[in-house]
């Protein structure tokens, strides 16, 4: 019996850590949303229109042959609707 209360305290541990782990790296990710919010309060003081911004960091993080494609959509359904 001694051996299954060691497994499951072994396994307590264990899970305990990766609880932990993940609480500790969920606060880290809270502090780097609270950075990134008031870097877009100094940008959008300094006169930069961060909705734009935002846009444009969303563009860096995608393939450009995704962005060409997509804008090739647009331009279609903009012509189709007499608005080029």
């Amino acid at each position: 019996m001694a051996d299954t209360t060691d497994t499951y305290g072994i396994a307590a541990d264990e899970l305990r850590q990766f609880i932990e782990r993940f609480e500790q790296l969920d606060a880290e990710k809270k502090d780097v949303a609270e950075q990134q919010k008031e870097l877009m309060a100094e940008a959008k003081g300094r006169g930069y229109d961060t909705r734009v911004m935002r846009k444009v960091i969303a563009l860096r993080r995608r393939k450009p042959d995704d962005i060409a494609e997509e804008e090739a959509v647009l331009d279609m359904y903009k012509a189709a609707l007499g608005m080029s």
